[in-house]
């Protein structure tokens, strides 16, 4: 490749060093969609002759045909997928093969590349983010009025229903499906090639044509700033750390709902694990996984970060290894998802164990406090004030339900305290009259799954 200048061959470290076959040679697609794209920008400028133009055309697609049978050796010691099609192409074609390089650098060319596949991983993973708020959605749907504790602190604190907790992700994954639109969408739509090596090029070339025909909105203005970018990897990075977050704290709420301490679900055979000496034990290791993954996907955010932050322009080596960085984290996500979706698929909820929990703690008197505010005109400081001295009674008497509190004991402390308020303390009536915008309360619940079932087009 370089034959020319230098007179002696690679070290064998230095060759295994240097390639980056083994990882780059996914781009394979989208390193033939560029050339091809860049072949008849060159034959309509008349930079390469329309006779070449069609040989490199047809050389190129019988190679994407070969790599897709499984048909293409590849070598390391032509480094990348560039240089190991680009190689091919002249083996096929001659001389025409060896015309395709002119006005392009590996530089512009892995740019281009790499922001295909990346627009592309990101879109597909968007559309994947919604086949999981689609699950989320249907079993919301089946589980609107099922009532379950809600917890700050992991505490019980108030009654709410499995349907409200369940639409919770869809509409944080909502988030995530935008932050990854966005990377796609808006900020991965200007085109690097025809930047060359650093400078642009000396030859007429038309960028407009080569970023329209990649689907871009238009070519990089500056040829720096396009060979050295990685800046639309960084931020599929960061979505996808966001992302794997939000997937980290459902398995985490899986984890918690089918112990054994919990109970309020089981995940099935599919998706959980034995024990090679407990013979009882049910793991759901899947869930477990996709907690540490997200931590791999933070870090493959803050290695990028690491990797691009110390490179003065424009392109150097350590931008290689951006590739392998940015293809696991999508792997790992991907991953994570596939498993998430299928576990929310399957996992069987049990309503009762649900129902009885939210009945400990105390967990509606917070609706007491309530009923004296509107009922009475309390101040809420004050009746905040007589509803933790009546749930202090309550404790000491040993009554676990305040709705089941004897009216005389509550009376003693407060007199304004009837029947109709110690009525209003079921579970039921705490999670109905949640019913303000965005609460949990089952009418609210199923008004917001019909807006889902619209924007999610199911």
């Amino acid at each position: 490749m370089w034959g020319g200048r230098f007179s002696i061959k690679p070290d064998a470290a230095m060759t295994a060093i240097n390639a980056s076959i083994g990882v780059d040679q996914r781009l394979w697609r989208e390193d033939i969609e560029g050339s091809m794209a860049h072949a008849r920008m060159l034959g309509a400028q008349g930079i390469i002759s329309m006779a070449d133009c069609a040989a490199i055309l047809a050389g190129l697609e019988a190679i994407g045909a070969e790599i897709a049978r499984g048909d293409f050796v590849f070598s390391v010691d032509l480094e990348d997928i560039h240089m190991n099609i680009e190689a091919r192409l002249a083996a096929r074609i001659g001389e025409a093969g060896k015309r395709l390089h002119v006005a392009r650098s590996r530089n512009d060319q892995v740019a281009t590349d790499f922001k295909l596949w990346t627009r592309r991983a990101c879109e597909a993973q968007e559309g994947a983010v919604k086949t999981l708020q689609r699950a989320l959605l249907n079993r919301a749907e089946h589980h609107a009025d099922w009532i379950m504790p809600g917890f700050t602190h992991l505490q019980t604190a108030q009654p709410i229903t499995l349907g409200h907790h369940l639409l919770a992700y869809v509409e944080m994954l909502d988030r995530d499906a935008q932050r990854l639109q966005a990377c796609w969408l808006l900020h991965a739509d200007q085109c690097p090639l025809g930047a060359a090596a650093l400078a642009g090029s000396s030859f007429p070339i038309d960028r407009e044509a080569t970023a329209r025909e990649l689907g871009f909105d238009g070519p990089m203005a500056n040829s720096l700033d396009a060979v050295s970018s990685r800046d639309f990897a960084l931020e599929a990075l960061a979505a996808l750390a966001i992302g794997a977050v939000s997937l980290s704290r459902l398995a985490e709420e899986i984890v918690l709902w089918t112990s054994p301490q919990f109970g309020f679900a089981r995940l099935s055979d599919a998706w959980s694990t034995g024990s090679s000496i407990m013979p009882q034990k049910r793991n759901p290791d899947a869930a477990e996984l996709i907690r540490a993954k997200a931590a791999r996907i933070g870090a493959a955010f803050q290695a990028l970060t690491g990797l691009i932050a110390g490179l003065p322009l424009a392109y150097a080596k350590d931008l290689q290894d951006d590739k392998s960085i940015t293809f696991e984290a999508f792997d790992q996500f991907a991953l994570c998802l596939t498993a998430m979706t299928g576990m929310i698929e399957t996992i069987a909820f049990d309503r009762n164990a649900l129902r009885a929990a939210a009945m400990r703690g105390y967990s509606t008197a917070t609706d007491l406090a309530d009923w004296l505010v509107r009922v009475h005109g309390l101040p809420f400081r004050e009746a905040h004030h007589v509803t933790g001295a009546i749930v202090k009674r309550a404790e000491s008497l040993g009554v676990a339900d305040l709705a089941a509190l004897p009216l005389a004991e509550a009376q003693a402390i407060d007199k304004r305290i009837n029947a109709e308020a110690l009525a209003a303390l079921t579970v039921e009536q705490s999670v109905a009259a949640r019913a303000s915008f965005g609460g949990t309360a089952p009418a609210q619940v199923r008004a917001r799954i019909a807006e889902w079932k619209d924007m999610l087009e199911c």
